[in-house]
């Protein structure tokens, strides 16, 4: 009941924590719920399949499940009559999906799923589509068609597939994408198999012929039905899932922190603040884990009605969120949002869970207060630090140390994690030991005005040195919204201008024949420029040392160096993982399901632009068909004198602008996101530590008026004690991702073998310092009058 109470009588002051939880259980309610609603679904073109049976997967080099072993045809052709035979199956059907793309007028149509568009005319049986007009193709030379391409049965069409440009006869329209061929065709084109498609006339299977199609496959593959069928996606959709949970993972992981962060400040100041109030019940006889349970208690229940709000504010901002991925592209193309119960109730438990963690320290310390100390007008207050929080706050800093050493040797992939990790550490550390900062920046920043014989610079002095953790805890927001904002944007600047340039450095002297509207270079367009690097890349499946099947990235190289038939060159990473040297032998097996005993001819120090497992590639065409060239580099001796069909030619530095844009697109849109978020939290916690510090010091101002002092003055001594927290604040803020940022330019001087120096955006640390000060002074400036309003109308009431 005491809860209740304390919260119905004090709920302005709970109320910052209330808005600052409602916001990140919003956040983070959105993501869950776009996260939710982004899982994989069933192909529209499989809907029709009862079950799917599926090749097994292979582990990468980093241990993670990446792609699936094809079956041979020979062992195909064995599963799909097995399988056939089952009780209840109506077919069975070797499911294939290749590249294939029309040319119009002698240009791409654009298809973002052409790599996987291509497919045999049996697996139309396998979805929604009808033939509208004409018949299924019986011959090589003939294809059935989308009939929005508006190409008329009898017409002739050229599709674009791995071997090059090809002219076919429409025999037949769809209603549905896609290029269907005979099953021999599609077979030569993808020879090996994935997915084996099963149909049944109810849609279901039988408990035992499902049992029997288990037992069947064994360890050779895996049987999937229902929702379970999503496990086979087209390659561009797992992609833009990949980059869209990534962008949701930054939001729900700077969400929580900086919730955490916010709500544990603003409950920490105001427990600080209702000293006396605990000091009175101690002395009734309240004991310290009745203080605790109090205080722990109005957390929850502040958590938990900010939680019940954030999730309906949650919900209703999801399609805002929905509209703004899909128009950054990172979103698969049939997303339709869903609210489902796992993602409301695990933001709830979050909000609630992060209300009750902000306040635990919070509650451990007023629980060891003492009656008489609780009742001093200084208590602790004197005390720049004590042990725990000395010893807390260098912990965190040594973490964050190191973290910012790990930035410079993460990958490619790991390293902005890594980053935003170590600031995170680095902030709560800042803030940890901000109280010891907090009075020698007064005694620095108020020095020059001492000759103007004011008194308000030692009142400032004055105030921040007897009471260092209230100055600490109101520049906590702003540590932490500079330290992002500075971080942030000092990524993205880096980043752009470092891939760019490591890539311009590598290229330079070298025209870039890129694709233009196709997803690769077919085999034509490689015939056509016979000088140059060309890589066809494939995936390959090889034992590693302990002997367990291993997807690679193989690279198929015209360079005569590496294009040897029957040898592999390796990097030394990957021969390492293999457990191979120079001169071994090791089985292959490649897209087609066949395998090719390879000798290890020779293994070279790490090189990405030559590759970690490069082979001829003859052996990569023959064995994987589908296959597409990557970019062609040709020596600017040999430039083409004009750029072929699906095909565009840039030098290197437009081209590697060109190549960073859609990944500078997406880290601004992630930096604004973010960086909105830090600052709005941020916005809160300083405006509510704010007031309450002025609301609380009413009976400071009380005497300073009696002693003299206007309301002007006053309110000049409240501003400038603000801005100077604020200006501490921002300080900490810039200096704590330096450290971060250094070791990502390190890194990326390595990664790109270009000179990378950190690159930070001046106009947002001051936009962002004077935002924060801008809200400081006036949540400072509106208290401050009322406080002083207050106490002239008690004055007054007294003097009658």
């Amino acid at each position: 009941m005491l809860v209740l109470a304390n919260i119905r009588e004090r709920w302005t002051g709970f109320l910052a924590s209330f808005v600052a939880v409602l916001v990140g259980v919003a956040l983070i309610t959105t993501t869950l719920v776009l996260h939710d609603s982004a899982r994989p679904k069933t192909q529209p073109r499989l809907t029709s399949t009862t079950a799917l049976a599926l090749a097994p997967k292979a582990p990468d080099q980093d241990g993670t499940s990446r792609d699936r072993v094809p079956w041979s045809p020979g062992e195909a052709r064995s599963l799909v009559e097995r399988l056939a035979a089952l009780p209840g199956v109506t077919s069975a059907v070797a499911d294939r999906a290749f590249y294939a793309q029309a040319f119009r007028h002698g240009e791409p149509v654009a298809d973002e799923g052409a790599l996987e568009a291509g497919h045999g005319w049996s697996s139309v049986r396998l979805g929604p589509e009808h033939l509208v007009t004409g018949r299924a193709p019986t011959s090589a030379g003939e294809v059935v068609v989308d009939r929005a391409l508006g190409v008329p049965v009898g017409g002739r069409l050229t599709v674009n597939l791995s071997a090059g440009r090809t002219p076919f006869r429409v025999v037949g329209t769809l209603d549905g994408p896609g290029y269907w061929f005979t099953d021999a065709f599609a077979a030569r084109q993808q020879p090996g198999v994935r997915a084996i498609a099963l149909r049944t006339d109810d849609g279901t299977l039988t408990p035992g012929a499902e049992r029997r199609a288990r037992h069947l496959l064994g360890d050779r593959g895996e049987l999937t039905t229902g929702d379970q069928r999503a496990a086979l996606q087209p390659e561009f959709v797992d992609h833009k899932r990949f980059l869209g949970t990534q962008l949701l993972g930054a939001m729900a992981l700077l969400s929580l922190f900086t919730t955490l962060f916010a709500v544990a400040s603003m409950l920490a100041l105001s427990t600080t603040l209702r000293r006396r109030e605990i000091g009175l019940l101690r002395t009734v006889g309240a004991a310290p884990h009745q203080i605790r349970r109090m205080i722990l208690g109005e957390a929850a229940v502040v958590g938990l009605l900010g939680s019940l709000a954030g999730c309906l504010a949650g919900v209703a901002a999801a399609p805002a969120l929905r509209n703004l991925l899909r128009g950054l592209d990172v979103t698969p193309p049939d997303l339709t949002l869903r609210v489902s119960a796992w993602p409301l109730l695990t933001a709830a438990g979050v909000g609630v869970g992060i209300s009750v963690l902000g306040a635990w320290s919070a509650s451990r310390r007023a629980a060891r207060i003492a009656p008489v100390e609780a009742l001093s007008q200084e208590g602790a207050a004197g005390r720049p630090l004590g042990r725990g929080r000395a010893v807390g706050g260098l912990a965190t800093l040594g973490v964050g140390g190191l973290l910012a050493v790990v930035t410079a040797t993460a990958s490619a992939d790991d390293r902005v994690n890594s980053a935003i990790l170590a600031t995170m550490a680095l902030i709560v550390a800042a803030t940890l030991l901000a109280p010891v900062v907090v009075a020698p920046a007064a005694r620095m920043l108020t020095a020059p005005f001492h000759r103007l014989g004011s008194a308000s610079p030692l009142l400032v002095r004055a105030e921040l040195r007897a009471h260092p953790g209230r100055a600490a805890a109101l520049a906590a927001p702003v540590i932490a919204a500079v330290g992002f904002a500075v971080l942030l944007t000092g990524m993205v600047e880096t980043m752009r201008v470092a891939y760019p340039a490591g890539d311009a450095h590598r290229l330079r002297g070298q025209v870039i024949v890129a694709p233009d509207g196709t997803p690769g270079h077919s085999a034509e367009v490689v015939g056509a420029h016979p000088v140059g690097k060309a890589v066809v890349p494939t995936r390959a499946f090889v034992p590693d040392r302990e002997g367990r099947r291993t997807v690679v990235d193989a690279l198929g190289s015209r360079d005569p160096r590496w294009d040897r038939p029957g040898q592999a060159v390796l990097g030394r990473r990957m021969a390492e993982h293999l457990g191979v040297r120079a001169g071994d032998h090791r089985p292959v097996r490649f897209a087609d399901g066949t395998t090719v005993r390879l000798r290890i001819a020779r293994v070279l120090p790490d090189d990405p632009a030559r590759g970690d497992f490069v082979v001829s590639r003859r052996l990569v065409r023959d064995h994987d068909p589908a296959a597409l060239t990557d970019d062609l580099f040709v020596p600017a001796a040999s430039r083409p004198t004009s750029a072929y069909p699906g095909t565009t030619m840039r030098e290197a530095v437009r081209y590697a602008l060109e190549d960073y844009a859609t990944d500078a697109r997406l880290t601004d849109s992630l930096a604004v996101m973010l960086v909105v978020i830090a600052v709005g939290y941020s916005g809160i916690a300083l405006t509510n530590g704010m007031a309450m510090a002025a609301h609380q010091r009413r009976r400071e101002l009380a005497v300073l008026r009696t002693a003299g002092g206007t309301r002007g003055q006053l309110l000049l001594f409240s501003l400038a004690e603000t801005s100077l927290v604020v200006t501490v604040g921002a300080a900490l803020g810039a200096l704590v991702p330096l450290g971060p940022l250094t070791g990502m330019a390190s890194g990326l001087s390595q990664v790109t073998s270009t000179p990378v120096r950190l690159r930070l955006d001046p106009t947002v640390l001051a936009g962002v310092t004077l935002s924060t000060l801008l809200l400081a002074a006036t949540a400072n400036l509106l208290v401050t009058r009322w406080a002083l309003r207050g106490e002239a109308t008690g004055t007054e009431d007294r003097g009658t």
